[in-house]
């Protein structure tokens, strides 16, 4: 059964998009951004969602529990710019029902 979840991204020049982002699609909260065209073609998910950049690095603004980090993502946080306690990689982000409301902010483009 299909269930989409409400999320609002803040993207880099501070708009506030309120989208529903489908759960059955196995996608994740980068491909959602890039689907919705939130950021400029070329500026997010530059490695294709594997941990190897952090150009989808974004701040979790909201309250939500999310999977803990992995070894990967943790590492490349450590190597990349503005980076915030609430800093996440939205390709590690799978878009499940446990995310209805999650916002969260596009970390600038560095």
């Amino acid at each position: 059964m299909e269930q989409d979840v409400v999320l609002k991204i803040k993207d880099r020049a501070g708009v506030t998009h309120k989208i529903l982002a489908p759960t059955d699609m196995a996608m994740n909260l980068m491909e959602v951004i890039r689907s919705f065209e939130l950021a400029p073609e070329g500026t997010i998910g530059i490695c294709g969602g594997m941990a190897m950049c952090a150009s989808c690095q974004c701040y979790v603004t909201s309250i939500h529990e999310l999977p803990e980090k992995s070894e990967e993502e943790d590492a490349m946080l450590a190597e990349a710019f503005d980076v915030k306690v609430n800093s996440r990689l939205g390709c590690q982000i799978q878009i499940t029902p446990l995310l209805q409301g999650l916002e969260v902010e596009l970390a600038p483009e560095s």
